[in-house]
């Protein structure tokens, strides 16, 4: 089953529907439906300001991670109609990987197709994919697939982590290491900023009580805005086909202080994100060409 939109919902009016239903979800099975919306026309004046607020140059191409903005209302749909089994309060976004089959442009109208995939056991629960698929007249040009973890109590939990010092993927720590690429200094508004320019108003992002009730000493930055941000520093040094994958570590504070590395690699480049001053990463992933 297909469910087709004419237009974007507001995220607003569907997270607080996410939380008012959030105690009667139950299941075992991700729902066999997507959401679909066909010829999604880009906002310039959006693209821009989304542009300034992660990195990118301002330009008719559109960044890698641009589309995810264009589909993320798609994707709570779903997760927010009742036959969805899991609440969207308290899911974490674990990874994100990004397949980009060519530059996509400003002026081209995008069809999006979301839906949910693969449930399957995590050390810390079960996990599972929101899918995103980006046609041009019937073409896949664009895929995305994000991971998120549903916490529960396993037989086997995980063993807790060393607390001794370990190197940092990104370097500049305590641990040592390579030198960082750049030092990034992220501001307290940035989940506020972010949400301006993609809708993403969840709360635990805006608002530091907000944030307590999850658990979090203040708000957090958008995992989404963190790999946009990433890439954006290797703009005009990247592939046109090309795929990014990333792996979200930990929870990244606002304010906060980060180191950011890239290292040529076989096939692209590896990237991380870590605390300047504690070495904790935040982000570790790969960006590689497609062999086409």
């Amino acid at each position: 089953m297909t469910v087709q939109l004419d237009h974007r919902p507001g995220l607003g009016r569907l997270y607080a529907k996410a939380v008012a239903s959030a105690r009667s979800r139950r299941g075992d099975q991700l729902p066999e439906t997507s959401v679909e919306m066909a010829e999604v026309a880009i906002d310039r004046e959006q693209l821009a300001s989304y542009a300034e607020v992660c990195g990118f140059r301002h330009s008719d191409v559109l960044p890698l991670t641009y589309p995810h903005v264009l589909a993320f209302p798609l994707a709570v749909t779903l997760m927010v109609d009742p036959s969805f089994p899991f609440p969207l309060p308290g899911l974490v976004h674990v990874a994100n990987r990004i397949t980009q089959q060519r530059p996509l442009r400003a002026d081209e109208r995008l069809t999006l197709r979301v839906r949910a995939t693969d449930l399957r056991p995590h050390p810390r629960g079960r996990q599972f994919d929101m899918t995103i698929d980006a046609t041009l007249a019937g073409e896949s040009v664009w895929t995305e697939a994000s991971t998120y973890l549903r916490r529960e109590r396993t037989a086997h939990p995980p063993p807790r982590p060393s607390t001794s010092s370990s190197p940092s993927p990104s370097g500049g720590g305590q641990g040592g290491g390579p030198d960082p690429t750049a030092i990034w200094r992220v501001p307290r508004n940035i989940g506020r900023r972010y949400a301006a320019v993609s809708g993403d108003v969840n709360p635990i992002h805006l608002n530091p009580l907000a944030a307590r009730l999850f658990g979090f000493r203040r708000a957090i930055a958008h995992g989404m805005w963190l790999k946009a941000r990433c890439l954006a520093a290797l703009e005009g040094r990247l592939p046109d086909a090309l795929t990014a994958t990333v792996e979200f570590k930990s929870p990244l504070l606002l304010p906060s202080t980060v180191a950011f590395s890239a290292r040529v690699a076989e096939h692209g480049w590896t990237i991380a994100v870590s605390h300047a001053a504690t070495g904790r990463p935040h982000l570790t992933g790969s960006v590689a060409g497609l062999s086409l």
